[in-house]
């Protein structure tokens, strides 16, 4: 099957969705709890099982994807980045109380400094800003600065990352994880694009990268957990690595526990560029939905995603 352009951007901003709400509910759980309970060949189509800790329903997102359509409607909305109008979004989204909300974000959010300086005066106070964060929510931006090319998709990435975050650390991830997705949907293996891709890399960071997305890493390997920045697109890189599809990669990456919403909602939008929105299941695209709050009382399906993926590829 072709797998065209559109199709691919469709399959990153859905695919981040569906990995984030089929993670949710073993969120910080032991590993292997998502195929103990549904093992290779379920055929039962309850793996969008909702629960957890915070309660999620069947299908429902978190805070990871509300970040992301917080960011992607201003993208399409003010037609490109305008870092005051994405930082105003989150301010309001976090005022509103999410149900889930990153310790780093709450307090950049919260801190009431103006969007240029909040993130870095939080680094500089604390010297810890180096979680997955702004990497859950930059695939909708990676979609929309991919036709721009590498140098306009890398940097866009680092700044938007340092709106929550600011250790540079996250941004060169976010900009790794867009020219991965830029090469997925131009139809290239972006595996293959790794070693292109840190080569743009700032040179002090470049190792620590060149680490956990080399193809000898595995998640033990790990030296942080998978709410770093690190390990959550390693883990992702690591888990397609011989994939054949989307549900795959999401089984292998909820499977080794921990931060698992973020880290399937990373790799479903690498994965997604990838087999496209065709290879993710209709009976786990068919009940998500979310909220995002502070920004509406829209209810975001499935369909919604679909049509603002679109939007933000141009199509």
């Amino acid at each position: 099957m072709t797998v065209d352009r559109l199709d691919r951007a469709v399959g990153a901003v859905v695919g981040s969705a569906v990995g984030d709400a089929l993670g949710a509910p073993f969120e910080f759980g032991p590993p292997g709890q998502f195929s103990a309970r549904f093992p290779e060949g379920h055929a039962g189509g309850d793996e969008m099982c909702g629960g957890g800790s915070l309660g999620w329903a069947p299908g429902e997102f978190t805070d990871d994807t509300q970040m992301a359509i917080a960011l992607a409607t201003s993208l399409v909305e003010r037609g490109g980045l305008d870092e005051a109008d994405v930082f105003d979004r989150f301010r309001r989204w976090a005022a509103a109380d999410p149900p889930d909300i990153g310790n780093q974000t709450r307090a950049v959010m919260g801190s009431g400094r103006p969007w240029d300086v909040a993130a870095a005066e939080h680094f500089a106070r604390s010297g810890h800003a180096a979680g997955n964060g702004s990497l859950m929510r930059t695939t909708p931006a990676a979609v929309f600065f991919a036709r721009h090319g590498r140098d306009a998709t890398m940097d866009a990435a680092r700044r938007i990352s340092a709106l929550t975050h600011g250790d540079p650390s996250a941004g060169e991830g976010c900009a790794v994880f867009h020219e991965l997705v830029r090469a997925a949907l131009d139809g290239e293996d972006p595996l293959a694009a790794i070693p292109e891709a840190l080569d743009h890399v700032t040179a002090e960071h470049r190792e620590r990268w060149a680490t956990v997305l080399d193809p000898a890493w595995t998640p033990a390997d790990a030296t942080e957990g998978n709410g770093a920045v690190w390990p959550t697109l390693g883990q992702a890189a690591w888990a397609l690595r011989g994939a054949t599809s989307l549900p795959e990669v999401l089984r292998r990456v909820i499977d080794l526990g921990g931060d698992t919403d973020t880290v399937s909602a990373v790799a479903g939008g690498l994965a997604g560029a990838v087999f496209g929105a065709e290879g993710i299941p209709e009976r786990w695209t068919a009940v998500l939905h979310g909220r995002v709050p502070g920004l509406g009382d829209h209810r975001w399906t499935g369909q919604d995603l679909r049509n603002l993926a679109m939007r933000l590829a141009g199509g």
